[in-house]
């Protein structure tokens, strides 16, 4: 029976990816193209690594009404129960309630980047989402109740001389309340990092479901931020990414059809 060191096997490849980001840094002078660079080499990674249901984009996400969020570093979202993601003129617009997951991406982390950060995450989580039956095991379901949006953020390192875990904390409580609040983060030479909030019950059973996914995430409080070992940054921030993926989240609530048609006058017909 062979074996593999896992130490060693996470470990290439964080030098991996430590080395292309450094390329980035060090050779793209101009802030434009370096920003490009920075986001494309997060988002192949991600493509890389996280199961294929799951797809990845730089996108603007658009709700029913036609309200759109900023544009978005990254997207994770859901083309099998989502399937409509329009193109135009090189930008992606995609349907609110296909959205896992935003993440703001910039080459170190400061106070007013993690306060920037939280602003976008903001944009995509006001905006409007739908949920309707679906068909689970030929049997139909009720609607469920609409998931988190995790909200990120991702950095190559840390502008800090030392590192402070209760200095980051801190940015943290002040700028990232409410719909603003970040998740979970990487900043790839220091830590990978997650943020503990209280827990808050969402499970309601009317349909008020955007007031009270919007409740959620104003009631909830930050607890603490933990932060992995510098060498595990990428794996740890990649393990508790599928977790929340997989485990908190599941299965996005199914899209409602004839809120985006009603809004241009038209209807389906939901029987067969």
């Amino acid at each position: 029976m062979g074996h593999v060191e896992l130490k060693k096997l996470f470990g290439g490849l964080q030098k991996q990816m430590e080395a292309q980001l450094s390329t980035d840094r060090e050779f793209i002078k101009h802030p434009g193209c370096k920003g490009d660079a920075l986001e494309n080499t997060w988002i192949e990674w991600l493509r890389k690594y996280l199961p294929n249901r799951y797809s990845v984009e730089k996108a603007i996400v658009i709700d029913s009404n036609g309200d759109t969020s900023d544009q978005i570093d990254i997207v994770i979202y859901d083309n099998w129960f989502t399937p409509f993601i329009f193109t135009q003129n090189g930008f992606h617009y995609i349907p609110a309630e296909g959205v896992y997951a935003v993440f703001e991406v910039k080459p170190e982390i400061t106070k007013d980047y993690i306060k920037y950060a939280g602003d976008k995450i903001a944009t995509v989580r006001r905006l409007k989402r739908t949920s309707t039956t679906m068909i689970s095991s030929g049997q139909q379901v009720q609607p469920r109740q609409l998931t988190e949006i995790i909200g990120g953020f991702l950095c190559s390192t840390c502008n800090m001389k030392r590192f402070d875990e209760a200095k980051l904390k801190k940015y943290l409580e002040e700028n990232c309340k409410g719909i603003n609040s970040i998740d979970l983060g990487c900043i790839v030479d220091t830590a990978g990092f997650y943020v503990d909030h209280t827990p808050i019950n969402k499970k309601k059973n009317d349909e008020n479901y955007m007031e009270h996914i919007l409740n959620y995430y104003n009631n909830r409080q930050l607890q603490s931020v933990r932060f992995s070992k510098p060498e595990n940054s990428l794996v740890s921030f990649s393990l508790q990414l599928s977790l929340y993926l997989q485990q908190a989240i599941g299965t996005i609530a199914a899209i409602d059809y004839q809120a985006y048609l009603g809004n241009i006058g038209e209807s389906i017909d939901k029987d067969l």
